[in-house]
């Protein structure tokens, strides 16, 4: 047996919970090999940031090089990119190697609400790395700050932002609905032949570290699994919803602690 490969290219969360680490260790719980290209160092842990170094831009090509140089990239998830350098190099690396699977996360808003990436940053993700992609998948004020619009308000107003996100060059949009209200967690999946909905209980925690890079991460293993879209989708779903419900069991850190990646083992 040949175990799939899958490459996260993101930032590293020093205290575990999120970023290279949180997407290490969804596609280790989920049966696939990680490798990762590095974009960003920073400083932080269940309580917030305190520090960013960025990684030169000709430094992530060599790692992407070295990877795809080697090892056998069935999937490839994209995080946060902050420096317009980096997502230069990262869209020619990924057009270079040509990998079949591409779901980009675009890490845009905070949880606070904060825009994370400046205007130029945006218009290069909707320039140069979206039709790159075979999924991306903002959350709900995500997908609002790449269409310039404001937040969906209802369910008609989703499924239209996803249509006009497809537009930008994907061929499939999970807007995320984990900013809303109510006894469920909905996601849209959103492609050229219509809406899903993609409901779950909405579970009342605070340790959440991590949610959006493992759901992103767990589609691009399942994708590198062999699974369809959808399918993809859907095991992502369940897995990081249970994930979330097992996440109390940790007792990480003192502020927002991270989801539990490895409840199907302990």
């Amino acid at each position: 047996m040949t175990i799939p490969i899958a490459l996260t290219i993101a930032g590293s969360d020093c205290s575990g919970g999120a970023g290279i680490q949180a997407d290490l260790k969804s596609f280790a719980a989920l049966g696939v090999y990680g490798a990762s290209v590095i974009t960003a160092l920073t400083a932080q842990n269940t309580r917030g940031v305190t520090g960013i170094h960025q990684v030169p831009a000709d430094f992530v090509t060599a790692q992407i090089d070295a990877v795809f140089g080697d090892l056998e990239v069935k999937a490839v998830k994209i995080g946060m990119v902050a420096d317009l350098a980096v997502i230069d190099a990262i869209a020619a690396g990924l057009r270079k190697w040509s990998p079949k699977h591409i779901v980009l996360d675009p890490v845009m808003v905070a949880t606070s609400g904060d825009r994370l990436l400046a205007a130029e940053a945006v218009d290069a993700l909707r320039t140069k790395l979206i039709p790159l992609a075979s999924l991306i998948t903002p959350n709900m004020p995500e997908a609002a700050a790449l269409l310039d619009e404001p937040v969906a308000a209802d369910e008609a107003a989703i499924e239209s932002q996803g249509r006009r996100l497809l537009a930008m060059g994907c061929p499939a949009v999970l807007i995320k609905g984990g900013h809303g209200q109510g006894a469920e967690s909905i996601d849209y999946l959103v492609t050229g032949n219509g809406a899903i909905a993609l409901a779950a209980p909405r579970i009342a925690t605070r340790n959440t570290h991590g949610t959006g890079c493992s759901l992103s991460s767990a589609v691009a293993a399942g994708l590198a699994k062999g699974e369809d879209m959808e399918t993809a989708v859907r095991n992502a779903k369940a897995w990081v919803s249970a994930a979330i419900a097992a996440a109390d069991r940790l007792g990480v850190g003192h502020g927002h602690g991270p989801i539990h990646h490895f409840h199907g083992f302990y």
